[in-house]
């Protein structure tokens, strides 16, 4: 049962506290008013909150990266992998109305060709890194292999060699790897390439039980990875398909990462990208990968690029 309280209890607490007040304002004729003291005081929390939120030494600075400000807009970061050999749809990706990223393997026939028109045209650059996979043909991977039988000094060296032949980039990505993506050894290695240069990995995933974004974590690099799959079926419709999930999850989840291909079906990959920003535009931003990084993880790492 509610408890009645009478209005002459409510009036005569509203009556001492202007009692109150006015007892004060006769003692202290010079001084600030309860009232008054009681608004400073509000102000005075609200200034201190303002000044917390300014870097003013490391303890702010890594509240500010914990809890970061997003823009306000989703944001798409489209990834193509396999430039560097000439594939079919090279051409289609770099005439796309947004900005894509493009991911070039090394030591190929058009690899400081695709690497330089790509940072002409504002693109960031990936190195697409061969890994070792699980299953499938060692043709398949290229030059310049990273396998898990190598010894340290032997990955290290290949993976500062694939960075020195491909121009401009700011980060790694793993083609195919499912075996060196589930490698702590292996992966601690190119992790570690990765941070002595200033650069960040892309995780593909092409493995599920990866164990590059823990251990990405651990070295305090960004744990980036890869979402959404294009083009695992090879049709124009399919690409828009997956596309309209690239919104979704965008919208969902502020962001998303996901990856195309240029090759035998690039021509309608290209098709079915184009087809889907069409789509998106008005509610999705499109960036490179480093935009999304650095808005997303406070990655700030500069670059000297050739």
């Amino acid at each position: 049962m509610t408890k009645y309280k009478p209005a002459w209890l409510e009036c005569s607490k509203r009556l001492s506290l202007t009692a109150i007040v006015i007892l004060m304002t006769a003692l202290f004729p010079g001084g600030q008013s309860v009232m008054g003291a009681a608004s400073g005081q509000r102000e005075e929390t609200a200034l201190h909150t303002a000044v917390l939120t300014e870097p003013a030494g490391d303890s702010e600075a890594a509240e500010v990266k914990e809890n970061p400000v997003h823009p306000a807009r989703s944001r798409v970061a489209i990834i193509v992998d396999d430039f560097g050999n000439g594939m079919r749809g090279t051409d289609e990706m770099f005439t796309l109305p947004v900005k894509i990223t493009a991911a070039v393997m090394p030591f190929l026939s058009t690899t400081e060709q695709d690497a330089r028109r790509a940072h002409e045209r504002g693109y960031d650059v990936l190195v697409h890194l061969p890994m070792e996979p699980r299953q499938g043909k060692p043709e398949w991977l290229g030059p310049g292999a990273i396998l898990t039988r190598m010894t340290d000094a032997e990955v290290r060296e290949r993976v500062e060699a694939a960075l020195d032949n491909v121009p401009y980039a700011v980060g790694i990505n793993n083609h195919m790897g499912s075996k060196v993506t589930g490698d702590e050894r292996v992966m601690g290695i190119v992790l570690a390439v990765c941070k002595e240069r200033g650069l960040f990995f892309v995780d593909s995933h092409t493995n599920y039980r990866s164990v590059a974004g823990r251990m990405a974590r651990k070295l305090g690099l960004p744990p980036v990875e890869n979402h959404i799959f294009l083009d695992d079926v090879h049709s124009a419709g399919h690409v828009m398909k997956q596309m309209r999930l690239v919104e979704q999850r965008a919208t969902n989840e502020r962001f998303c990462v996901t990856i195309g291909h240029v090759g035998i079906q690039g021509k309608e990959t290209a098709a079915g990208i184009r087809s889907g920003i069409a789509a998106m535009k008005a509610n999705v931003d499109f960036v490179g990968i480093s935009e999304l990084v650095r808005e997303e993880w406070q990655w700030n790492k500069q670059l000297t690029l050739p």
